[in-house]
């Protein structure tokens, strides 16, 4: 008895000092905890006010560059330049995608190229990209001359003019005359 009056006020200091301890580490826990929300919801509203300069081309309305946030998709920004035209190719691009700063959004068209459209009605062939059954189509040119027209393209590069078939073995001015006039060298 004599113990617990000599040393009982020391154990209870003891016991206090333990309950305030856990009591202050659970307010600064808590105090913790409320002021990270805010702080992660104001980085979240500062990274979509972030602003980006995208440019969209081809068969859009108003065809431009626009201002966007992190948040936007490519059909917010196509939406943003009015929408597509009707002669636009909705498989050529990919609307889900989340835009990035500098990112070039290009609309194809769904028509052919004009382009493409001349070489086909002037029906020339070309000689740097012509198959081997292509140019057996040509009048004069047979299985041994054709696989030589590829293997000097391969050999030597593309031809620059189409005179330059004078130059593989086998094709002559005769042989030359007889299609100069359907082959082409863009």
């Amino acid at each position: 008895m004599k113990f617990i009056r000599r040393y009982g006020w020391i154990f209870l200091l003891i016991i206090v000092g333990i309950g305030l301890y856990v009591v202050k580490a659970q307010d600064q826990g808590a105090a913790v905890q409320i002021t990270s929300y805010p702080q992660q919801e104001e980085s979240v509203k500062e990274e979509t006010k972030i602003d980006m300069k995208v440019d969209v081309k081809g068969e859009v309305v108003k065809p431009g560059v626009y201002t966007v946030n992190k948040a936007m998709r490519v059909h917010d920004v196509v939406e943003m330049a009015g929408g597509m035209t009707p002669n636009a190719d909705m498989t050529s691009v990919n609307l889900a995608q989340k835009v990035q700063d500098e990112m070039v959004i290009i609309i194809l068209s769904k028509l052919p190229e004009k382009g493409t459209e001349v070489h086909q009605a002037d029906k020339k062939l070309s000689l740097n990209q012509a198959t081997l059954e292509e140019l057996q189509s040509l009048d004069g040119i047979g299985l041994s001359k054709a696989n030589a027209i590829i293997q000097y393209r391969e050999e030597h590069g593309p031809f620059i003019q189409v005179d330059d078939l004078l130059k593989v073995t086998g094709i002559g001015a005769k042989t030359l005359e007889r299609f100069k006039e359907k082959v082409r060298v863009p």
